[in-house]
């Protein structure tokens, strides 16, 4: 009649942990970003050169990725200037944005971006040790 009560994973603490610490990243970004704008700072760029200035960055950080033929390495090092790239053009939108919905998303993006950044900077770090 009652079902067995099942053991609590042992993964779902750490879950938890882990949805709390992305809760707070991205509380930690609605607030930076709100300050950001409230102060002023960085607006002294238009939207458009804020813009042009990822994309130039990324483009060259891509074409001048030291490549080596593997397929892993030479992944994560075209993807950290493009990740970078998206990144910037988050932060673009934080600080001129209006629209909730995109800024929301841009939020989102600077936080797991930067994070996938740092898997790959890792990922690369231990190719070298390899």
């Amino acid at each position: 009649m009652f079902k067995k009560a099942t053991r609590i994973s042992k993964a779902r603490p750490r879950m938890y942990a882990f949805l709390l610490a992305m809760i707070c990243l991205v509380a930690g970004v609605i607030v930076g970003s709100t300050f950001y704008n409230s102060v002023g700072a960085s607006t002294e760029k238009s939207f458009q050169h804020l813009m042009h200035e990822a994309m130039t960055s990324m483009d060259q950080g891509m074409e001048n990725a030291p490549m080596t033929g593997d397929p892993d390495h030479d992944f994560a090092v075209m993807m950290i200037p493009h990740h970078q790239g998206a990144v910037d053009m988050a932060k673009a939108e934080l600080l001129y944005g209006k629209d909730p919905v995109l800024r929301r998303l841009a939020q989102e993006i600077v936080v797991t971006q930067e994070q996938e950044i740092e898997v790959m900077l890792t990922r690369l770090k231990q190719f070298k040790t390899q």
